[in-house]
């Protein structure tokens, strides 16, 4: 059976961190959320613990300034950076931020030669089904494709009017929705790097997500995050029984649709 990774984010403190070790997932995420306060002792000892693993630590930085960025991997030395910058234009739907994407590539070029041991994951937007067609994701894609060793595909909130505004300003991810599936097997299929699927997934959907879009690995944050009394998901906070649940499941679908 071919493996198919799993990973979780939103891991800040050892002791959960070994806990979704034991419960079967390889890529533990952790995100130091600011520049005023890029410097956590509790994620960077988190870090060091996994690397005593077969795991993998995946850092992201909410903060694309070179100078902190590099202060910041020296800091912590990941396995793996995790860059989800919003990559459009929010003025024009589809549009691509080309100036920000030659800044980010100039910058993952100068990691990657700096800090030859650590892989680079680079989020590439897609938006829903309904707003996919026309989204230049294989052209983010083939950008970054030569400077990254990892993509994952997660959700952009962007509508036929133009508005992109997404939970975090700048940034892509824990919007809780689906990306378009059709259009994240379409990247899988054209990538020469493995692809993980990002965006909405939860113990009862990443076994359909695995079947359509056949990814090398799949990522949850939001969905398997513990629950307020409102049913609302806590930032940073695991439900360690949906994990395990995620992790199983991801094996089934892998056992089911990715044999060699």
């Amino acid at each position: 059976m071919k493996k198919c990774i799993t990973q979780i984010y939103e891991i800040q403190t050892p002791a959960e961190a070994m806990a979704m070790i034991a419960a079967g997932v390889d890529h533990v995420g952790s995100v130091v959320v600011s520049t005023e306060n890029w410097k956590d002792p509790y994620i960077k000892e988190t870090i060091r613990q996994v690397a005593q693993t077969m795991a993998k630590s995946s850092l992201i930085l909410l903060y694309s300034q070179p100078d902190i960025v590099y202060a910041s991997l020296l800091y912590y030395q990941p396995d793996i950076v995790h860059f989800c910058e919003n990559l459009t234009d929010g003025r024009i739907p589809g549009l691509i931020d080309d100036n920000r994407c030659r800044i980010l590539v100039d910058l993952q070029k100068r990691i990657r030669s700096d800090f030859p041991k650590m892989k680079i994951m680079r989020t590439i937007p897609i938006p829903d089904a309904m707003n996919s067609s026309k989204f230049p994701f294989l052209d983010l894609a083939k950008c970054f494709e030569p400077v990254s060793d990892y993509f994952l595909t997660d959700t952009v909130i962007q509508d036929t009017a133009g508005n992109n505004t997404q939970p975090l300003d700048g940034f892509v991810g824990i919007t809780g929705k689906t990306c378009d599936w059709s259009a994240a097997r379409k990247l899988v299929e054209a990538s020469r790097i493995p692809v993980i699927l990002a965006g909405g997934l939860s113990p009862e959907n990443v076994y359909e997500g695995i079947r359509t879009v056949r990814p090398a690995g799949v990522d949850s944050c939001t969905l398997t995050n513990a629950r307020d009394g409102e049913n609302k998901p806590i930032r940073f906070q695991k439900d360690l029984e949906r994990v395990a649940k995620f992790v199983a499941e991801t094996g089934r679908a892998a056992s089911d649709f990715l044999a060699r």
